[in-house]
């Protein structure tokens, strides 16, 4: 990451280094996995897959992802679990990212036009911190208003651009179905971006701050389908590339950071053309809660008959079974499986070794 000359290597990383890492991405044409973690543990396996492959991270919290960090107990009618878990997980990454010697993007996913008061909540908490240290307590904040009118989508991600970390904006919906919000039924017609939108986007935030990203749809769709069911074109993101090029008169052949949704199922092919033109962050989430189950899964139906009670297996009726249904024992097993899913996808986006 010479090239990419970021004032901090490793731990959470702000402003102008992630844009610098964004830039390095495109020129290197590598993208970014953005994993979505819900504990300590999905924490982990994430932060272990990278440092392994020796590459950098984002770790991403959803509303409900944050709302399952604070506590399935806990009362959400206000977003105040979603805030309260967004922003302790906020400061566990920040407390052992360093410990792994990488540079993590610590962002937030999906912020529908319903849930704006998480955000707002989570903004709360980037200004207290950056009181105190300097920096906001997160990397970057994704809003999602592509259900919305372009205008109200384009106006209100720079009304909080102007007050905020740096945003990623979601213009064109991603079909399927994601932590409550289900575009299963939308036109496909509406999966794709048009390239008029993406200058629109790019007029407008960059008079505010360069520090943004767009996540075009190109027929994106959440989770995993049969072969042929999704019909991708990631081709169009090299269209609104050119034709913000040539609006803007910029010399940049990839004036924009553009964003891949709903990646899990995708082929690599896919990816890489992709991230060809100009895909610097790739979402990755279904293939990992599968990923997650399988090692727990496996480790349970192998040690069956050692977990249907605390003592006694076929070694013994008198044998004891803790170093067996120990939570650190079976919960590794899952963080084995899900950081190996991680490092897979680190090297399909060509992000493995880029340290």
């Amino acid at each position: 990451m010479a090239t990419a000359n970021p004032s901090r290597k490793t731990g959470v990383i702000v402003g102008d280094d992630v844009h610098k890492l964004f830039k390095y991405a495109q020129e290197k044409q590598f993208a970014i996995p953005a994993i979505n973690v819900t504990s300590s543990s999905t924490v982990v396996a994430s932060l272990e897959a990278a440092r392994d492959k020796k590459a950098p991270i984002i770790l991403q919290m959803s509303q409900g992802g944050a709302a399952y960090f604070a506590g399935k107990g806990v009362a959400n009618d206000k977003q105040q679990a979603s805030i309260a878990g967004a922003v302790a997980g906020a400061h566990y990454i920040r407390a052992v990212a360093a410990s792994y010697d990488i540079p993590v993007i610590l962002h937030t996913d999906h912020c529908a036009k319903k849930l704006l008061p998480w955000l707002d909540g989570m903004l709360d908490a980037d200004e207290a911190y950056y009181k105190e240290h300097g920096e906001p307590l997160f990397s970057s904040h994704m809003i999602d208003l592509s259900e919305e009118e372009v205008d109200f989508n384009i106006q209100t991600t720079a009304k909080y651009l102007k007050r905020s970390a740096p945003m990623k904006q979601e213009i064109g919906i991603t079909g399927g179905e994601e932590d409550g919000v289900n575009n299963e039924e939308v036109d496909n017609n509406a999966l794709y971006t048009q390239p008029e939108d993406i200058y629109n986007i790019h007029k407008t935030l960059s008079a505010i701050s360069p520090y943004f990203s767009i996540a075009a749809g190109f027929g994106n769709v959440h989770g995993v389908y049969k072969p042929g069911n999704v019909k991708l074109h990631p081709e169009l993101l090299g269209k609104h590339q050119a034709y913000v090029k040539e609006q803007t008169g910029s010399k940049d052949q990839k004036p924009a950071f553009l964003v891949f949704h709903g990646g899990s199922g995708s082929s690599k092919a896919e990816y890489k053309e992709a991230i060809s033109h100009g895909v610097v962050k790739v979402n990755l989430d279904t293939d990992l809660q599968y990923a997650y189950l399988t090692g727990i899964r496996d480790y349970v139906l192998k040690k069956k008959d050692y977990i249907m009670s605390q003592v006694g297996n076929p070694e013994g009726e008198d044998k004891p079974n803790k170093k067996y249904f120990d939570p650190r024992v079976w919960v590794r097993e899952g963080e084995k499986t899900m950081s190996a899913r991680v490092q897979e996808g680190l090297v399909d986006f060509n992000t493995a070794n880029q340290l």
